[in-house]
C-alpha cells in the first residue's frame, strides 16, 4: 500500500500523531472487533501513551470529519487510537505475514510525515528570518530617508535657495 493512502489515515489528536482502530482493522485486513480484541487480551503492552480511546466530543468531531461513518464501527463506541509507538506493539500482537508488512510500511508513514513536519518548520523559520531581515530594511531605509530629507530642509534654508547664482543656461531677458 502506499505511503500517502497510510498518511492519510493518519489524524492528530490530543496533540499525538495517531491511527483509529478501524482504520488500522482495514489496513490489517481484520475486523474491527477481532483487531480490538487481540489488543484487549494483550492490555499491558498498550500503556496510555501508546493507545487511547477517544472520548465522546473527539468521536463526534472526528465522524463529522469523515463523508460516511466508519466502515464496520459501532458509531455509538469510540475508537481506539494508537500512537506511533503503539502501532509498532501491535507487530508483536498481530502476528500474521499481512500485519507484519502493514507495520513496517506504517512506521515508514509515521517517519515521513515527520519528515515533512520538519521541512515544513526549516521552511516556517526562514521565512520569520527574511521577515524579520526585510522588517529591519524597511526601518533602516525610512532612517536614511528622513534623514536625507533633513540634510535637504538644512540646505535650503542655509543657502538661500531664492538668491543662489544660476548654473546653466543663462538668457539675458528678464
Amino acid at each position: 500500500m502506499q505511503l500517502t493512502a497510510i498518511q492519510t489515515k493518519i489524524y492528530e489528536i490530543r496533540g499525538s500523531k495517531v491511527m483509529l482502530d478501524f482504520d488500522l482493522a482495514e489496513l490489517y485486513e481484520v475486523e474491527t472487533k477481532a483487531f480490538n480484541q487481540a489488543v484487549k487480551r494483550n492490555k499491558t503492552r498498550f500503556p496510555v501513551d501508546f493507545m487511547f480511546r477517544l472520548n465522546k466530543k473527539e468521536w463526534e468531531t472526528m465522524r463529522s470529519q469523515f463523508v460516511t461513518a466508519a466502515p464496520k464501527r459501532n458509531i455509538s463506541a469510540a475508537p481506539y487510537a494508537f500512537t506511533e509507538h503503539g502501532v509498532t506493539m501491535l507487530a508483536s500482537v498481530l502476528r500474521s505475514e499481512r500485519a507484519v508488512r502493514m507495520n513496517i510500511s506504517i512506521v515508514r508513514a509515521f517517519i515521513g510525515l515527520r519528515q515533512v513536519a520538519m521541512k515544513y518548520k526549516e521552511i516556517a523559520n526562514q521565512i520569520a528570518e527574511l521577515r524579520d531581515t526585510v522588517g529591519e530594511h524597511s526601518v533602516q531605509l525610512n532612517q536614511i530617508y528622513e534623514a536625507l530629507e533633513n540634510l535637504l530642509d538644512e540646505k535650503v534654508s542655509q543657502a538661500g535657495w531664492e538668491d543662489r547664482e544660476r548654473i546653466g543656461f543663462k538668457s539675458t531677458k528678464k
